[in-house]
Formats: C-alpha cells, sequence, structure tokens
C-alpha cells in the first residue's frame, strides 16, 4: 500500500473517480490570491489557463522570484483592484487563437469551485478586452471537470458584491509585499526592518532618502532613485534623519501624492521634528508635559525663567537629538548663561522645568497603530541627568500605568504617526510628556522589552495594505 496522498480533496461521498460538470462558463474562486469570486470562460481548446492582470512586475531575489500584479475582476469596474502576488513557477511561449505568441509569466494557485478545490497553474496576461476575466484550459480541467459546451453555471453561483462587503479583507491572504525604507544608515534598526519583511516573504529594498529626486506633476507624480523611476511600493517606512528633516518629507510627501501607503506621514514627521510646534500641539491637545517658554528677544530671559519656574532648568536647542544640546541649568544664574551663549549662536532653543521626582528616568513608550506594543525605562549614566541609550544610558523593562499608556497613545495619534516612539516623565502630577519621536530605534526597546518591535510593525502594514470594500454603483434609473 503506497503512503502517498492525493493533492486533489474527494467531492464529498464519492470515489476517486467522481468528476465535476462544467459548462462553458462558472464560477470560481482563488483563494490564494484573495479572489472569491471571478467568472471564467471554460475552453478545452486551450492548454493553459490565464487570468486577466495589470501592472506586473517581478520583485525578489534572482533565486526566489515573485511576480505582483493587480486584477479587476468586475469588467467594466476600473474602481475596484485586487493587488495580488505569488511565486513565479514558470515563464513560458504561449500562442492565442489568433495566432499571436506571448511570453507570460506563469504562477500556482488553487482553484475552488463549488466546495471542490485543486492545484492549477496560470499564465498572467492583459484580458482588458475580454468579458470573462478568466480562462480556464484543459490543463487545469483534467481528470477532474466533465464538459458540457452548450450550457453554463453548472456549479454554484458566486456574487462580485463580495467585493462590496468587509469580508474582503478577511478572505485576502498575506501577500507579498514591496516596501521601501527610507534610511541612510546601515544599523541595526533599519537591518531588522529588511530581515523582518523578508522573513514574512516580502521583498523590502532600502532608499537613501537624499539620492531620491522627484517629478512634481499634477498626472503623473513620480519618485526617482540613481536615474531611475522607483517602482510602486505597497508601504514606505520613513526613517529620517534629522539633518535631512525638509529633503526628506518632502519625498514622504511625494510617495503620498502617488498614493503609497506611508507608515508616517510628511505632516506628522514635520510637526513632531519641530519641538516649537510639537509642545504647541501637545499643549492644545491637553496632553501633560513640563511646563515650557520660548521667546526670541534677550530683553525677555528674565522672564522666559519666570514663565517655567525656578532653577533648575532645563535649556533644550530645538534642533537636538539624542540628548544633544540639552543643558541642565542648576541656578537662575547659570540659566541666563547657558541661554546667552545659546543667543549669542543664534540658535533656537526652549526652556523647561526640570522634573526633580523623575530623578533622571524616563519612560520609552513605543506606539504602533495608535496602540502601545512595548515600553522600557531608561536611566542615565551616573552623574547625568539625560537618560538617552546613545549617551550611555542603560534601559530595561518597565510596567506603565493605564494613564501612561493612553497618553502616549494620544501623543502619537495627534501627530498623524503610524509608529512613534513616546518619552515621558514621570511627575507627581502624572505623566509628562517630553518627545514624540517619529523614527524611534528598534535595539534598545526589542532588547528591554524582548519583543519583536519590527513584526508588530509588519502586522500593522499588512493589515492597513489589504483591499478595502469598494461602493455598489447605482442603479441608472430606467428612461421613460
Amino acid at each position: 500500500m503506497s503512503d502517498k496522498t492525493s493533492n486533489t480533496p474527494e467531492p464529498a461521498g464519492t470515489g476517486p473517480e467522481a468528476l465535476l460538470t462544467f459548462g462553458w462558463e462558472e464560477w470560481v474562486s482563488l483563494p490564494d490570491l484573495g479572489l472569491p469570486a471571478i467568472r471564467a470562460k471554460v475552453d478545452t481548446g486551450a492548454r493553459t489557463s490565464a487570468l486577466h492582470a495589470a501592472d506586473i512586475e517581478v520583485f525578489g531575489s534572482a533565486s526566489k522570484p515573485r511576480v505582483r500584479f493587480a486584477v479587476y475582476p468586475i469588467p467594466g469596474r476600473e474602481d475596484l483592484m485586487i493587488p495580488c502576488s505569488a511565486p513565479i513557477v514558470d515563464r513560458r511561449d504561449v500562442t492565442s487563437s489568433n495566432g499571436e505568441t506571448e511570453s507570460r509569466y506563469v504562477i500556482a494557485s488553487k482553484l475552488n469551485v463549488g466546495g471542490h478545490a485543486w492545484d492549477i497553474e496560470i499564465t498572467l496576461t492583459d484580458r482588458g478586452t475580454m468579458s470573462n476575466r478568466m480562462l480556464l484550459g484543459r490543463q487545469a480541467l483534467k481528470d477532474h471537470v466533465n464538459i458540457v459546451p452548450s450550457e453554463r453555471f453548472h456549479q454554484p453561483e458566486l456574487d462580485f458584491d463580495v467585493y462590496h462587503t468587509p469580508k474582503v479583507r478577511s478572505i485576502a491572504p498575506n501577500r507579498a509585499l514591496r516596501v521601501a525604507v527610507l534610511s541612510r544608515e546601515n544599523n541595526y534598526s533599519t537591518n531588522r526592518l529588511v530581515e523582518e519583511g523578508e522573513k514574512r516573504g516580502h521583498s523590502v529594498e532600502v532608499i537613501d532618502t537624499t539620492r531620491c529626486y522627484m517629478a512634481i506633476n499634477a498626472m503623473a507624480p513620480e519618485v526617482y532613485y540613481d536615474g531611475k523611476r522607483l517602482p510602486r511600493y505597497d508601504a514606505v517606512i520613513p526613517r529620517i534623519g534629522a539633518s535631512i528633516t525638509p529633503y526628506g518629507t518632502a519625498i514622504v510627501r511625494q510617495f503620498e501624492s502617488i498614493g503609497t501607503f506611508v507608515v508616517n506621514g510628511s505632516a506628522g514627521i514635520t510637526s513632531s521634528r519641530d519641538k516649537l510646534h510639537a509642545h504647541q500641539i501637545l499643549a492644545r491637545h491637553r496632553i501633560g508635559m513640563p511646563p515650557t517658554a520660548f521667546a526670541n528677544s534677550p530683553k525677555d530671559t528674565s522672564n522666559l525663567i519666570g514663565l517655567v519656574g525656578t532653577a533648575p532648568l532645563i535649556v533644550k536647542l530645538l534642533e537636538s537629538t539624542q540628548g544633544k544640546g540639552v543643558v541642565l541649568a542648576e541656578t537662575k544664574k547659570a540659566a541666563e548663561s547657558v541661554i546667552d551663549a545659546f543667543r549669542g549662536l543664534k540658535a533656537n532653543f526652549l526652556v523647561q522645568d526640570f522634573v526633580k521626582e523623575a530623578a533622571g528616568e524616563d519612560i520609552r513608550c513605543l506606539v504602533v497603530n495608535g496602540k502601545v506594543v512595548a515600553s522600557m525605562k531608561r536611566t542615565g549614566s551616573e552623574g547625568d541627568f539625560r537618560s538617552n541609550l546613545h549617551r550611555g544610558g542603560t534601559a530595561q523593562k518597565v510596567r506603565i500605568s493605564k494613564e501612561e499608556r493612553e497618553t502616549a497613545a494620544r501623543a502619537a495619534r495627534v501627530f498623524g504617526l503610524g509608529f512613534a516612539g513616546v518619552d515621558m516623565l514621570r511627575s507627581n502630577s502624572g505623566p509628562k510628556v517630553l518627545e514624540v519621536n517619529s523614527s524611534p530605534g528598534l535595539e534598545g526597546i526589542e532588547i528591554a522589552s524582548g519583543k519583536n518591535i519590527a513584526g508588530l510593525l509588519y502586522d500593522a502594514i499588512e493589515e492597513k495594505v489589504r483591499p478595502t470594500p469598494v461602493p455598489r454603483r447605482k442603479k441608472q434609473p430606467k428612461a421613460n
């Protein structure tokens, strides 16, 4: 007795020789591609099955190439598009009924008809002029189907209405995505985003933001890189450094104008990076933060300090990152000296109250898609009030309160950031937000929390780029 089993399920209550009956047209589904209903023409004169596909693009490694493409399952509905991807099985020449030969990519998929399913090969081609978006050739029908060529719809009929309901999101498979990471650095965070994405079967490309350039026009906005137009990405993960914020956010805006899903939008990156603007946004939404003051004239130094409170005070450059340009002034005299020095350098800065009870510690919360997914407590090195890990601070996992969790989530939300690091101090009057970071590092928080933060980000991306229901078209009233 052989221990091999067939990949083809047997119809319920029948033997292995039982066949389905097909007419010349049948409703089928391709669940592997996220196509729950498609009308197929049955053609035994054709050897190979074919699927109408647009925007066909190869991606992935040379050893395991994949193809991505768009399917418009309902003829005449160009507003309803299902994005698909699959491994490439083969590439072969196919001759059509009119004698034209075309080189096509071949993929494999499960064909589902009336509760019966089996694997078939499908070629990808343009069938835009055809009333049936799929053709079933004899290879797919062999050993499974009896044909009645004069009839149609012997199998249960499906309905295109499924594409107009939320169900279309739940049946979409985890297709391979093409993702761009906008980053100039070869660091832990960038490498983790590439590693995690490729582990999930996605194609992840690291793009140096400063080497991108744009074609800005109304009809066909594009982004170019090293002389070539960049492909259409499913998602872009911006990792924009502080030194290139204006140009980096311009590139992000360009992707937004193309219609690409961007994890953090240009407006959120810009406003969170501008510390003065960021504090104004936090204050407007009544999110707790240390008392903060800003002035331009040197005549206002004393009043500026008085608005914040008594010494010690924090004087912080607006362009500071990773704890650089942040000074603790122990006395009012010291604060005046630091402010005068910054003004002499024509630098913009904030003056902030020093939260003594924080004792050189802060909380970093990682927010993904509006939810706090991890948190850590950062402690400054001995003698340093700054807790930044880049300055020798240490990190450990911490349990946060409900109020801290809600504050962090709100802070990320008011900036419209899908992926953010929110830094807070624990004070006697509740959590105080110090900063909302649109490019948070992954190394410290992944090690401290033991969580796969990169994976949680890809979970959110995969959810966001799933197909969405398309509204039904209103029926036109009949003419009198």
